[in-house]
């Protein structure tokens, strides 16, 4: 049955008022995939009058927004931040879920900030241990875009490899349990698809394997050359236990400086509370606390302090979750989004990669 209301515009075609009437508007593409240029032709259906483009430019406008949605990129939005609703009421209707959030929010940006790469992957890690089935089926198409964007940076600058080495060991064992389940329709599309991206996956593995770092030479000083107190204030500085056993295995001199009992007794105060240390003391055979093995004993039962240069930002009172651009915040006082508090830094809490994931827990 034809569609009759008082509206008589098809509702499927792009319309425009003139003098004479409601013209419809069509488009024509050339060369879209070489320049991705429209060359926009408003025609009048009766006579074949032809505008130029600039009687269109909300039509265009529209219809590049169309093509962008449908393109292989995470969905474009304006705002980076989303409402968190738990709950259904009159004003909105539904809930705020674990997939709209990760189209919603600008991932893909994120990952080209070096403050924000460590939390972008620490949260795909945690989807792909417990949520990648929560997640629509454009959010997942989202996830292994970002993914494949984040493989491709670290191959080229060969940043933080080991980090995306366990990301992808976590997703390549879910999936591996995934497909086998999947008579019972844990997974949203097709088998074959799923199994070419666990292909994918595997190459990306083996590509991470092969990568050899590529030390940058120039007149400079090098770390080597520094004098050994300051290398030793630069071991103090990290926070990962496997970044001061790796740069140990390049010198003899930063091989004894990693192993000083000292600084592991620091990262042990650093990642874990010292009523912990009573519960799994552990002594040389000279009786002096062993602080390396206790640390590597601690992590297997409790977390790690987590530290990241930027992460996602909550507002109490919003209910905001958003990325939070300090520079706008400095010079603007922009909070990120269109909070209503009187102090919105007051309202705000930093999210950590788990606390995301609790939050569109329902």
């Amino acid at each position: 049955m034809p569609f009759l209301g008082q509206d008589w515009r098809s509702p499927g075609w792009s319309w425009m008022k003139t003098e004479d009437g409601w013209k419809r508007c069509e488009f024509y593409c050339d060369d879209f995939e070489r320049n991705n240029n429209f060359n926009l032709q408003l025609l009048n259906l009766d006579d074949r009058e032809t505008y130029t483009p600039e009687d269109c430019v909300l039509s265009a406008q529209k219809r590049e927004k169309e093509q962008f949605n449908t393109a292989r990129s995470q969905y474009y939005y304006r705002e980076k931040w989303i409402f968190v609703q738990k709950e259904s009421t009159k004003e909105r209707h539904g809930y705020c879920t674990l997939g709209e959030a990760f189209n919603r929010l600008d991932f893909s940006s994120a990952i080209q900030d070096i403050r924000r790469f460590n939390y972008v992957v620490k949260l795909l890690q945690l989807v792909a241990k417990s949520q990648l089935t929560s997640l629509s089926g454009a959010a997942q198409r989202n996830y292994f875009n970002i993914l494949e964007t984040i493989v491709g940076k670290v191959l080229e600058d060969q940043y933080n490899p080991r980090l995306i080495r366990e990301l992808l060991h976590d997703l390549s064992s879910t999936l591996c349990i995934l497909i086998r389940e999947v008579g019972k329709s844990v997974l949203i599309g097709n088998i074959n698809t799923w199994i070419c991206r666990l292909e994918t996956i595997l190459s990306w593995q083996q590509q991470l394997m092969n990568l050899e770092m590529n030390p940058q030479l120039g007149d400079g000083l090098t770390l080597c050359d520094l004098p050994m107190h300051m290398q030793s204030n630069i071991l103090y500085r990290f926070s990962d236990a496997w970044d001061i056993i790796n740069l140990g295995q390049t010198t003899p001199t930063l091989h004894v400086l990693s192993e000083d009992r000292h600084l592991w007794k620091e990262l042990c105060k650093y990642h874990f509370s010292e009523k912990l240390f009573c519960k799994h003391l552990i002594l040389t055979e000279n009786g002096h606390v062993d602080w390396k093995l206790m640390f590597f004993t601690l992590q297997k039962y409790y977390p790690e302090r987590e530290q990241y240069g930027d992460t996602l930002h909550f507002c109490r009172h919003c209910s905001v979750l958003f990325w939070q651009d300090c520079q706008l915040a400095l010079l603007f006082k922009d909070s990120g989004h269109p909070c209503t508090a009187n102090d919105p830094g007051s309202c705000l809490m930093p999210v950590s990669p788990q606390h995301f994931i609790d939050l569109f827990r329902f």
